[in-house]
């Protein structure tokens, strides 16, 4: 199975919109999606800075907070989006 990643600050408005979003999505399915404070916490900001070169080519040039990563397949997100999109993306 893949594994799923979030990277997020606490204090982000975009991530806070976010938390519900994949809250849902571990309720209704069985895809569990990692959550790593990347603000406070510099171990996970490390893992992020790490995955720079797949990150930022998919978010615009830069390191983003909420960022979606699937370690398999290096598939990303960025950002606030929507419920379905996120779905459809760790379902894949």
């Amino acid at each position: 199975m893949n594994k799923l990643l979030m990277f997020h600050a606490q204090e982000c408005p975009h991530c806070i919109v976010m938390m519900p979003h994949v809250d849902r999505l571990e309720k209704e399915t069985d895809v569990k999606i990692e959550r790593l404070e990347v603000w406070h916490n510099e171990k996970n900001a490390d893992l992020m800075r790490s995955y720079r070169d797949i990150i930022e080519p998919k978010c615009g040039g830069q390191l983003r907070t909420p960022t979606f990563m699937n370690t398999e397949t290096n598939d990303i997100l960025c950002g606030e989006i929507k419920y379905e999109e996120l779905k459809d993306w760790a379902t894949k």
